[in-house]
């Protein structure tokens, strides 16, 4: 059956490539890039509902944003489609100069009005990537008076709340929700009042490097060069981008020469890849973390003795060096890895007799019954089978529940799950308020709150001190005074056992044909294919 998969892709190839099946087999193109990846969460291509870490990577190469976050330096940005930008001294206000000269695929001109429209469009439509904004103040309602373009130059964009604006920046050179889009073009497709919404789930209105040809669900999309893109032309003719699920498959294409990139490869396949002279694999560092979680809501680990028993009884050190390899890296801070705001590593190790002792504190000489809930795929499900090793040596025993993402993350909205393993926290924004946000932050604990983008309040954990500390952080504009309270706030949440327990920080690894020169894979997934080229 995989043999056949693999002919079937190998034809498809041909037929889009207009190539016989012997020079397929042979050599991509050399002109061209074909990536294999998996598109079933490619929902939409509308950036105001682009969520998931493959339509951050399509968009990205047929739109610019304003400003971009520097790939090999993500603590960098650099300017896009604004030359420039100034804060002013309170932090509320941000002012863009724009560039002049550029071109959407359409060849309309592209002017303030523009990115004022595409920003203001999110909160009007209120999809899912409207949620980041809403969490800085902006409504539907006061986003035409906050952000505007005075001059075909010039936008502004007032802050409506206190908040630190290099978050709102890093927002702007991330989030999908800020690629800039073709007013007139979007417009003249619109439909009863949609702001071009159905016209957008599959068709595009960019400046980007490429221009979308064609796009067929769970199938194939085409990407050809943008000869009048502002920064001069892409190096490559052609983007063609493969829906493939097999990692078998994947591994035997790459091997073969038959892609140039492949996404989403089981470890054992891409192990088995580094044993060979003709890939490359590269390791991207994504922005969210694996971890386990208990319901602080519910009996026993309501109690802290209990929870800090539950963090002596993982073997994190274990857990990273036999099941995280190609997955993570370890981590147990609720914050990225890498910003300066983190704290060095607590050092938690499996600590058998010291999780038996606290659980005997708590009540619990003989341990408890429990589940885990987990994914069935690796790394979650072997992350939960070593949670159950080392929890049964202290008496907790516990079964594994496995099922889909909603079942799994379902009961955690709902807060009747007791163990989670997980994976979340915050965008792609290089700042710790993304993290803690996420993770921790939960300014309303009852269960009508439903406050379910917080996973502090779906764990049930709650401190009114750590919620204010990451406030006032938030709105602290003394750069010191600020690392001074993130470190608080880590702190804090050590001393407290909190519910959620980081284990691994997310990598992504990307396998490459040695072929394929100048890939820079991006931990905010806006990978960008303009100066992508192959070996001559």
């Amino acid at each position: 059956m995989k043999t056949l998969s693999t002919l079937r892709a190998g034809l498809l190839l041909c037929t889009l490539l207009g190539a016989t099946p012997t020079a397929v087999w042979a050599e991509t193109p050399r002109d061209q890039l074909i990536v294999g990846m998996s598109m079933v969460n490619l929902l939409s291509l509308d950036p105001a509902s682009a969520t998931g870490l493959e339509v951050a990577e399509v968009g990205a190469n047929l739109y610019d944003m304003l400003l971009e976050q520097d790939a090999e330096h993500p603590d960098t940005l650099v300017p896009a489609l604004a030359e420039s930008w100034t804060v002013s001294a309170d932090g509320r206000r941000l002012t863009f100069v724009l560039r002049e000269g550029v071109r959407f695929h359409s060849g309309n001109a592209f002017s303030a009005e523009d990115a004022a429209w595409s920003l203001q469009r999110v909160l009007k439509l209120n999809r899912a990537l409207a949620s980041t904004w809403k969490a800085y103040g902006f409504t539907a309602t006061n986003v035409d008076q906050l952000i505007q373009a005075p001059d075909t130059r010039t936008l502004v964009i007032e802050l409506p709340q206190p908040t630190d604006p290099l978050l709102v920046l890093n927002t702007l050179a991330t989030s999908p929700s800020a690629f800039i889009l073709d007013r007139r073009e979007v417009l003249a497709h619109q439909r009863d009042g949609d702001l071009g919404a159905s016209w957008l789930n599959t068709h595009a209105a960019g400046s980007g490097a490429f221009k979308l040809d064609v796009w067929r669900a769970n199938d194939v999309i085409l990407m050809n060069r943008f000869d009048g893109y502002w920064r001069g032309p892409a190096k490559l003719r052609r983007v063609v981008m493969r829906h493939m699920t097999e990692s078998q498959t994947l591994r035997l294409m790459v091997m073969r020469g038959d892609l140039d990139v492949a996404r989403g490869m089981a470890a054992s396949d891409i192990q088995a890849l580094t044993r060979t002279d003709e890939v490359v694999v590269e390791q991207v560092q994504r922005g969210t973390l694996y971890y386990v979680a208990v319901n602080a809501r519910k009996t026993p680990f309501a109690d802290i003795r209990v929870r800090q028993a539950i963090r002596a009884a993982i073997d994190y050190q274990g857990i990273d060096q036999v099941v995280m390899p190609h997955y993570g890296l370890l981590n147990q801070r609720p914050l990225q890895l890498g910003l300066k705001a983190l704290l060095p590593q607590p050092g938690y190790r499996l600590d058998i007799e010291q999780a038996r002792r606290l659980l005997a504190e708590a009540g619990y000489p003989q341990g408890f019954t429990t589940t885990i809930r987990s994914l069935a795929d690796p790394p979650f499900i072997n992350i939960a089978t070593n949670l159950q090793a080392t929890f049964a040596r202290v008496g907790i025993k516990a079964s594994i529940v496995t099922g889909t993402g909603n079942q799994v993350y379902g009961a955690m909205r709902d807060r009747t799950f007791e163990v989670i393993v997980g994976r979340g926290g915050g965008g792609a924004e290089r700042h710790p308020h993304s993290s803690l946000r996420a993770l921790v932050y939960n300014p309303d604990n009852r269960d009508e709150a439903r406050l379910t983008n917080f996973q502090g309040w779906r764990t049930g954990f709650h401190d009114a001190e750590i919620n204010e500390l990451i406030e006032q952080a938030e709105r602290e504009r003394d750069p010191g005074r600020q690392l001074a309270l993130y470190a608080q706030v880590q702190e804090r949440y050590d001393a407290l056992a909190g519910a959620m327990l980081p284990l691994s920080q997310m990598v992504d690894e990307i396998v490459l044909h040695r072929d394929v020169l100048a890939y820079q894979g991006h931990s905010a997934a806006t990978t960008r294919l303009r100066d992508v080229h192959k070996q001559p």
